[in-house]
């Protein structure tokens, strides 16, 4: 005997749509550079009306939290796992290809971010997890040059966040690859540091 598959309500179906359709539409305009869209923009984007976003999200700050969950979705998407066993130097290359090609991918959502952080809760908590699956990562990559030096891995998770990465391209105005040999440079005599007596 078979369970049968439970029917989806049509009016939670049709509010689950509208409301990816409002994330979609507020992820949409925050990654093409436009950093503080209007409820009146994100609204007509999505095709809804004002109300229907505000019947779906109690205030900018429930949008945040949805919109910033699913660029986090998004980035874990896109993440491709290195593998520890490889030569350093082919992780290191590897890993910077990555880091760059990733923070490039978030960069105008999170400079859309950094204008509400100071205010929002729920972006303070994002950039967060941003910064420790940052932090993770490094650790498991280079755990065997790491070793138990925190100093070390909090130097290696500093270069690798967006924040520097921003830095290079926008004030340094420094291309993507000129940027990412940088960050090459950087990572590169982080480990070689702890190789010395």
């Amino acid at each position: 005997m078979t369970t049968p598959t439970p029917r989806v309500d049509g009016r939670t179906a049709r509010s689950e749509r509208t409301r990816n359709a409002i994330v979609d539409a507020h992820v949409s305009l925050i990654t093409t550079d436009d950093l503080r869209p209007t409820a009146d923009k994100i609204a007509k984007l999505a095709g809804v009306s004002l109300r229907a976003l505000w019947s779906h999200f109690a205030d900018m700050e429930a949008l945040f939290t949805a919109s910033a969950q699913r660029i986090l979705d998004m980035r874990d998407k896109a993440f491709v796992p290195i593998s520890p066993d490889l030569p350093l130097t082919e992780r290191i290359d590897t890993y910077c290809k990555q880091r760059a090609r990733m923070n490039d991918a978030i960069g105008p959502a999170a400079r859309a971010s950094a204008l509400k952080e100071p205010f929002s809760p729920a972006l303070q908590h994002y950039r967060q997890l941003h910064v420790e699956r940052v932090r993770d990562e490094v650790r498991a990559l280079f755990a065997a040059e790491i070793g138990d030096d925190e100093v070390l891995l909090d130097a290696l998770t500093a270069v690798s966040t967006f924040n520097t990465w921003d830095t290079l391209r926008k004030p340094m105005e420094m291309s993507a690859d000129k940027a990412r040999a940088t960050l090459t440079r950087a990572v590169t005599a982080l480990l070689a540091s702890k190789a010395q007596p």
